[in-house]
């Protein structure tokens, strides 16, 4: 049996694992724009520039679930003790067309559509880290 997979942070993303190991939704801001971007690159997906500067700011984690696929069949080795599981895309509520992918914790049985609201949750993999995922519920 394998161990569940964890992420290996590099210096761009360090932020948001550190903060996710807090329990805490943080998301790559540029400084020239204002605009969130998930993940963060080399440049800013909204104004372009090769300068982006990012900071990471914690957010509401609140969206509506766009889409989803249930995955029933282990992607990695780790996770054949999760499958059936249903990942969904949400949007968030910080800003539009702010997108996000993860897991909703509630599983594949539950009663859920395209649309509803969902707020983030964490799920705990490993000593000092955690994954975020979403629940249903605005959580407000």
């Amino acid at each position: 049996m394998s161990a569940r997979p964890v992420p290996v942070p590099d210096a761009a993303s360090a932020p948001y694992w550190e903060s996710a190991a807090r329990h805490v939704l943080a998301l790559a801001r540029c400084a020239r724009c204002g605009a969130f971007a998930v993940p963060p690159d080399q440049t800013c997906p909204h104004c372009h520039t090769t300068d982006p500067d990012f900071t990471y700011q914690p957010v509401s984690g609140r969206g509506t679930v766009r889409s989803w696929t249930v995955v029933r069949q282990s992607p990695l080795p780790g996770l054949s003790q999760e499958v059936p599981f249903v990942l969904v895309d949400v949007e968030l509520d910080e800003q539009a067309g702010l997108r996000m992918i993860g897991r909703l914790l509630d599983g594949p049985d539950a009663a859920w559509r395209a649309g509803d609201r969902v707020r983030v949750a964490f799920e705990d993999v490993g000593s000092g880290v955690s994954v975020p995922a979403f629940v249903l519920g605005d959580g407000s």
